[in-house]
């Protein structure tokens, strides 16, 4: 399953969050699985796109990071799958 992770630098900093990055990786849980991001223009927010199987491996995640951002979890379906399912509906 694909989780759009909205994700919001506390303070509007991101130093402390890429600080970490660069010292300990991004401390995925066997399981899940990094796939992309974005970041804002204005540095404020991160849009990170995530793929488990496991719930509890997204939250085991945020645990790690909660301390510096506050997150948003959005499951999300490509863009291409809607259709079957529209089409399947009738």
């Amino acid at each position: 399953m694909l989780f759009m992770v909205i994700e919001r630098f506390r303070d509007d900093d991101m130093v402390p969050v890429y600080r970490r990055v660069r010292d300990a990786g991004r401390m995925l849980p066997d399981g899940l699985r990094y796939v992309d991001s974005w970041v804002e223009p204005n540095f404020a927010r991160c849009f990170q796109l995530m793929e488990c199987d496991d719930l509890t491996k997204l939250q085991a995640w945020v645990a790690e990071w909660e301390d510096l951002a506050d997150f948003e979890i959005v499951p999300v379906v490509p863009g291409g799958r809607v259709g079957d399912a529209v089409r399947a509906v009738g």
